[in-house]
């Protein structure tokens, strides 16, 4: 069964709950009872051995914990001689029976089922006269791993949750990323160490500060398991959403993985993770939501750790918290004389040229770019997410560039690079393939400046699109055809992105065009500045700040100078801007023997009307 025909199956419960249930209470329901029979399907084969493994541990006064978690081979088990089958044979104590096979698993999964306040469910479903039917329906669904994956079970999670949020106006997107754009990013944040992750006996480190349901840290196990069997990936992560927490927290259990180390509560306010750093790391913040929640624990932390803490840069405006987010990650990257760190966050466009200089996005740019962290940002499509048709943008950030990297950031315009889904979901209305996941992984690993080469034919119609290196020659186009480039890839250094915005005045004179003067102090004598003519100027770091008021102010405004208390050095990344290609318009003659044409042919059509 594919997990689109199991979402549907257990969707139909929905229509059990219709009317005693409100939609936006459905999840509260399902979701809890999916992860139950996912647990009660993986202890099945081990439940007589962990049975006969309780009795004969207890009888000899010992702690059967530990054999326990042996006889079932996971890191987990249930005490209960029930499982949900047998739990409906007996209906007129269903309630009870129910509440003592969740209190006889593990200490490991009572935490999932506390976030999930399951216990008010039973007696809420149990008043309803649902409690019976509702448990009958999970119990003939089979969630065994031998018929539903791992990453399957990720995606009717995730799936899931989309509907319920559709249900009740929520954001579904704030639990969790397209799995295309996941692939993307892990491919990005290994795609240089394959010969690192190909070694026998590999154990490296991945975090997620906003974890959602752990489909980031599910696709970057996936994915090394492809690579190296014999390498190990320790997952850590927090989530704030109570469900998607537990969702993530039994796929963890499931996996093996030590679930202590995904942590519940508010990243940016209560870090469940202090002084841990790690190898990778994967993030998609929510985009544009505002902090005022923990804004006087992170104003604090700022004010008294400074660079000591995580937002020791700057501080972003209330209203979008996302750079926070990418600091506290900057926070936990393993240092540099240990191997390093890498990682990938998803960000809106504002990050990028949001407050001028001086202000707190701007430091923290200036931050990343002054200390060499940003290795590439690549653009995805719009519509490539379930909540929002926004630009997005996938930042590669590291400590530990390669020498060809040192100094310099790549930018990848990968907004071209989609195609339509099989059915739209929300406001996802565009997706990646395979091929386009593998072009802009290579173009990042290659590190090659490129252009996008389209060959249109005789009639104006693409035929056919190739990714064009600079070594590489752009293909011909057919007769009478045209070939189209465009930028795709383009590498600048870091000094590019900075500029000094600078104070320009001019003198104050008085009604009779005098100039008037300072009369004391240590401009004593100088001219006094007029603030309605006060003006600011950007100038590129790589430009000399005198050559170019001499250049582009003086010829203009002889009488200006420059007032060099206030200057102040900025930096911002105008992504668009370096990948806009101008098209001329079509020349007047055409237009004019275009339009000579259509009103022929109206005039033909009146003359027919009035006939």
């Amino acid at each position: 069964m594919n997990q689109q025909s199991l979402s549907a199956l257990i969707w139909s419960v929905a229509e059990l709950l219709r009317g005693d249930y409100k939609p936006a209470d459905y999840g509260k329901v399902i979701l809890p009872f999916t992860v139950l029979r996912r647990l009660d399907c993986v202890l099945a084969p081990t439940k007589d051995a962990i049975l006969k493994e309780l009795e004969a541990r207890t009888a000899a006064g010992l702690n059967p914990e530990p054999f326990l978690k042996r006889a079932s081979r996971q890191s987990f088990y249930n005490k209960s001689i029930m499982d949900m089958q047998k739990l409906t044979d007996d209906p007129g104590n269903l309630a009870t029976n129910l509440s003592a096979y969740i209190e006889a698993f593990s200490p490991e999964v009572a935490d999932i089922f506390e976030k999930f306040d399951f216990e008010n469910q039973i007696d809420r479903l149990q008043r309803s006269e649902l409690l019976f039917l509702v448990t009958e329906k999970f119990a003939k669904v089979n969630l065994h791993p031998s018929s539903v994956t791992n990453q399957q079970m990720g995606y009717i999670f995730e799936e899931l949750i989309r509907k319920f949020a559709e249900a009740s106006n929520e954001t579904a997107g704030d639990h969790f990323t397209p799995r295309e754009v996941i692939r993307l990013m892990v491919n990005l944040i290994f795609v240089e160490d394959e010969d690192v992750l190909s070694k026998d006996g590999v154990i490296r480190t991945i975090y997620d500060p906003t974890a959602g349901t752990g489909g980031m840290l599910s696709t970057a196990d996936e994915y090394l398991a492809e690579h190296n069997k014999a390498a190990q990936l320790v997952m850590s992560g927090q989530e704030l959403n109570p469900e998607s927490y537990a969702i993530c927290k039994a796929d963890m259990l499931i996996k093996g993985q030590d679930v202590t180390n995904i942590a519940f509560g508010n990243t940016l306010s209560n870090d469940g993770h202090p002084s841990k750093t790690f190898d990778y790391m994967l993030a998609n913040p929510p985009f544009g939501v505002d902090w005022k929640k923990v804004q006087k624990e992170v104003q604090k932390e700022h004010k008294e750790k400074g660079f000591n803490g995580r937002f020791g840069p700057g501080l972003p405006r209330v209203s979008d918290g996302s750079l926070l987010f990418l600091m506290h990650m900057l926070s936990k990257m393993r240092h540099e004389t240990e191997g390093g760190c890498r990682f990938g966050i998803v960000l809106n466009g504002s990050p990028m040229f949001t407050g001028a200089a001086g202000s707190g996005e701007s430091e923290i740019r200036r931050h990343l770019l002054e200390n060499d962290l940003v290795e590439a940002i690549i653009a995805l499509p719009t519509d490539m997410f379930f909540n929002t048709g926004i630009s997005t943008y996938i930042w590669v950030l590291t400590n530990r560039k390669p020498a060809h990297r040192k100094g310099k950031v790549q930018l990848i315009d990968g907004s071209s690079f989609w195609q339509k889904p099989v059915k739209s979901l929300g406001a996802k209305r565009k997706e990646l393939n395979e091929t386009h996941i593998e072009d802009l992984t290579r173009l990042f690993g290659g590190f090659d400046e490129a252009e996008l080469a389209t060959i249109l034919d005789a009639d104006g119609k693409e035929v056919s699109r190739h990714v064009v290196t600079a070594t590489e020659k752009a293909p011909e186009p057919p007769v009478g055809g045209k070939l189209k480039l465009a930028p795709l890839s383009r590498i600048f250094t870091n000094e590019s992105f900075g500029y000094q915005t600078i104070t320009v005045e001019r003198p104050l004179t008085d009604e009779h065009g005098n100039i008037e003067r300072n009369e004391r102090g240590k401009d004593k004598g100088k001219p006094k500045p007029d603030p309605s003519l006060r003006d600011t100027e950007n100038v590129p770091l790589t430009d000399d700040i005198d050559t170019y008021f001499k250049r582009e102010v003086l010829p203009h405004v002889p009488d200006a100078w420059i007032d060099d208390s206030k200057t102040k050095t900025g930096y911002e990344i105008p992504f668009n801007r370096h990948f806009y290609v101008f098209e001329p318009p079509r020349p007047l003659e055409e237009i004019d023997s275009d339009l000579s044409a259509v009103t022929a042919r109206i005039q033909n059509m009146l003359k027919e009307l009035s006939a």
